[in-house]
């Protein structure tokens, strides 16, 4: 059965989207992708910092999408589950970079608020979030979603999988560990 509008038209809004494309609506699943591409998009260049790996780790979510999507259950916010199958295909591009002899590119990464800076401190900025990168990855991934996306340690601990505590620790472990390295 097809949801639709008043205008014989796919509604916009994501669950209704989500609940089409999970029965087989390849126009809402387009719908989806593009209403949510940017955001894929961000957050892959957010953690590794480098446009190209980023463009292909948000085709490589894109691709993933349909087979993923089964697995959604409308527990956290779809942009939650989203950002969560978006930190999993990094994690497999720089695993597979790894094995290639080939390491991530660590490049600027400014975040939303520091825009406006002037040159030198976005070089500290940059050289704060390519440290940030170096940390162990479950300090690195809590100082990154709480920072960096901005997002609350609730938040953080649903994407991460793990108790909101459990994101304290990670900050608390990694505010240590970035004390010694800078």
């Amino acid at each position: 059965m097809r949801l639709v509008n008043e205008r014989n038209e796919v509604p916009d809004s994501t669950d209704s989207l989500i609940h089409l494309a999970k029965s087989g609506d390849a126009t809402a699943f387009e719908r989806l992708v593009a209403g949510h591409y940017r955001f894929i998009y961000k957050a892959a260049f957010r953690w590794i910092g480098n446009q190209s790996d980023a463009e292909d780790v948000t085709q490589t979510v894109c691709l993933r999408l349909p087979d993923a999507l089964a697995g959604f259950n409308g527990r956290s916010k779809f942009t939650s589950w989203l950002y969560r199958v978006t930190l999993n295909a990094v994690r497999d591009l720089q695993r597979k970079n790894q094995r290639g002899t080939r390491l991530v590119d660590a490049v600027s990464v400014v975040s939303r608020t520091e825009a406006d800076a002037t040159q030198e401190q976005a070089l500290r900025v940059n050289d704060i979030w390519r440290i940030v990168r170096q940390l162990p990855e479950k300090q690195r991934d809590a100082i990154l979603l709480v920072f960096g996306e901005e997002m609350s340690q609730a938040e953080a601990a649903a994407i991460m999988g793990c108790k909101e505590v459990t994101v304290s620790w990670h900050i608390h472990n990694a505010r240590k560990s970035l004390k010694d390295l800078l």
